[in-house]
């Protein structure tokens, strides 16, 4: 699908421009103790014509003809860039994390760290950190999280390619 940046896309959102729209695909997560699963994923990355970028990704557990059976998980939050080609993110899953990310930001490809992960009392993990790749490969996105949590240290947890729709 071709992609055109809006002549009025607010001029701090150029390097991330390539991101706006809806991408869907499916990918993989995999942690100690759980087996390796197969999941469809649906990314919207929207601006409204300030200088932040608003994201929603919902995962769902998928049949074998790829069809959405149940949600897995869903996040949403709010991208920024500046001039100095650095990216900031603020997340949130109904999981209990909010998480604060930063990084950089180069043409196709942006790389986040977090800076802080909140949880609640109650949260479903005892996420700790983590590590995004969001990459522009031939046209498709790819992405993948790397996750800590109190008793493993960061490594691979999730990874998916997507199209845009």
């Amino acid at each position: 699908m071709a992609f055109e940046i809006p002549s009025d896309l607010n001029p701090a959102l150029m390097g991330l421009a390539w991101l706006r729209g809806r991408w869907e695909g499916t990918g993989y997560r995999e942690w100690p103790g759980e087996e390796k699963t197969e999941f469809g994923i649906q990314l919207d990355i929207a601006d409204n014509g300030d200088d932040y970028l608003h994201y929603l990704a919902q995962m769902f557990e998928i049949d074998d003809q790829g069809r959405p059976v149940k949600p897995l998980m869903i996040e949403t939050g709010f991208w920024r860039a500046n001039d100095h080609a650095e990216v900031e993110a603020v997340m949130c899953s109904p999981e209990g994390f909010a998480d604060v990310w930063y990084g950089t930001l180069q043409p196709g490809r942006v790389d986040i760290v977090t800076d802080v992960v909140a949880r609640t009392p109650h949260a479903t993990v005892n996420y700790t950190a983590g590590r995004r790749l969001y990459g522009n490969v031939d046209g498709k996105l790819m992405y993948s999280f790397d996750r800590a949590t109190d008793d493993v240290a960061l490594r691979p947890y999730v990874w998916a390619t997507l199209e845009r729709r």
